[in-house]
């Protein structure tokens, strides 16, 4: 098994250099131990991420992480887009998506609900406005486990 790693942490340590490079940390994968990886997630708005964005990151962080030494023992670095299906970590990031499909999972029941489909309707001071099954449910940023886009085929969204 995997060692613990503290992923808010490691967060807190790329945002500033990817920023520097012009890219968001859209979220992040990270494992540690034998079989150890770093898989960040990397957004530039408008625009999106093309390969060459992809590889530029990769060669500027894996110098910034050498220095760093972030994760106990050897690991992968993989550089990549979020995805159609992109995950939701931060208010900004939902503001931005706010009228697109999204799928909530929630760290425990809110309202008999733990899981939730539906469309971002926007933000309100620390929490997340979705619009499902005929209402407009508010969750605290920190009460979501996880939040995906929904992809839409045919429409892009986020540029």
């Amino acid at each position: 098994m995997g060692q613990t790693v503290d992923k808010e942490k490691l967060i807190a340590l790329l945002e500033p250099p990817l920023r520097a490079l012009g890219y968001e940390l859209a979220d992040l994968d990270a494992h540690a131990g034998r079989n150890g990886l770093l898989r960040i997630y990397i957004d530039r708005v408008p625009g999106g991420v093309t390969l060459e964005d992809c590889e530029r990151v990769s060669n500027q962080i894996s110098a910034f992480l050498d220095v760093e030494d972030p994760l106990p023992g050897s690991y992968v670095l993989e550089v990549s887009s979020p995805g159609l299906d992109r995950r939701l970590r931060t208010l900004e990031q939902f503001e931005r998506f706010t009228g697109e499909p999204v799928r909530v999972e929630l760290k425990r029941l809110h309202e008999g609900k733990r899981r939730l489909k539906g469309e971002i309707a926007g933000v309100a001071e620390n929490a997340v406005l979705v619009a499902a099954e005929g209402r407009t449910w508010r969750f605290e940023l920190g009460d979501i486990a996880e939040a995906r886009l929904v992809p839409q085929f045919g429409k892009r969204s986020g540029d």
